[in-house]
């Protein structure tokens, strides 16, 4: 299959997953386990499928984020959560934040049960393969859900840490950091990088080192942007990360990729619209 097939349907689909990190409905039912910091409810909440994560699980498996911001609510989170009641809540926010998103009518239709069936087939063939992939193999442990709708959201969120764990290690093999991937993502143009710093908690010291280090290696340009060999590089870190994510889709074909695709750009499209992820 060709890298591109499989990319287009992750991107398709990962509204759906992705609303997990911004609607209120999540916040809630952290704060109502315990966690009313939000940044505790986002690395806890993820990090739960592995259990009580130290700090340096967490830092490793997340990749870019400030490791002090870590340690900051790891492990403290797990002295107020155990991690099944986070994981309990988590797909509880799931559950409220689609049926208000998408409708009644959505969730309960046969797009749906068609849709949540081919995304499941695909995270299934994942999950026999979890060599090296520690966030995703966590996840790939829990028990599936019964509701087609929750069955996408779960398929969904295995076919998006199945990438992720891909992409850092594509990541690494190519000798970049958390914050180097920020930087040079930033440098596309793509994203303000001075949204990816505030996000990820990066201080202004660290960030320009950091940035520094690029501007040595050639990578940025003095003014922030890639340079042509930092295109060149993470343009090869990308396709490592598509051909790494081919697998589970591979698995239900050219054909059963195009439908799914069709199936869910309404739920997604429904997502954003109703600000499910932030503009």
């Amino acid at each position: 299959m060709d890298p591109v097939i499989a990319r287009k349907t992750w991107r398709t689909l990962e509204p759906l997953h992705g609303m997990i990190y911004f609607v209120p409905e999540a916040a809630q039912q952290y704060e109502q386990a315990g966690l009313d910091n939000p940044r505790a409810g986002y690395f806890a909440s993820r990090s739960a499928a592995m259990g009580e994560a130290s700090p340096e699980l967490v830092i490793a498996t997340f990749y870019n984020f400030n490791p002090a911001s870590v340690r900051a609510v790891i492990p403290a989170a797990w002295q107020t959560v155990r991690p099944e009641e986070l994981i309990d809540a988590r797909f509880m926010a799931a559950d409220t934040a689609l049926r208000r998103l998408l409708g009644d009518d959505a969730i309960t239709g046969d797009d749906m049960a068609e849709a949540a069936e081919l995304a499941r087939n695909a995270a299934l063939a994942a999950c026999d393969h979890l060599d090296g992939r520690p966030l995703f193999a966590g996840h790939a442990g829990l028990p599936w859900p019964t509701d087609p709708h929750l069955v996408l959201w779960h398929a969904q969120t295995l076919l998006r840490e199945f990438r992720g764990d891909g992409h850092i290690a594509a990541l690494v093999a190519d000798g970049v950091t958390g914050i180097e991937a920020l930087l040079m993502h930033g440098g596309t143009g793509v994203i303000a990088a001075g949204v990816l710093q505030q996000t990820r908690s990066w201080d202004d010291e660290a960030w320009t080192t950091a940035s520094d280090r690029l501007i040595d290696r050639g990578l940025l340009d003095p003014d922030g942007t890639l340079s042509e060999l930092g295109a060149e590089r993470r343009q090869w870190v990308e396709d490592r990360t598509d051909a790494l994510a081919v697998l589970p889709y591979e698995t239900i074909g050219e054909d059963g990729c195009a439908r799914l695709r069709e199936l869910c750009r309404p739920f997604s499209k429904a997502v954003v619209d109703g600000g499910g992820l932030p503009i």
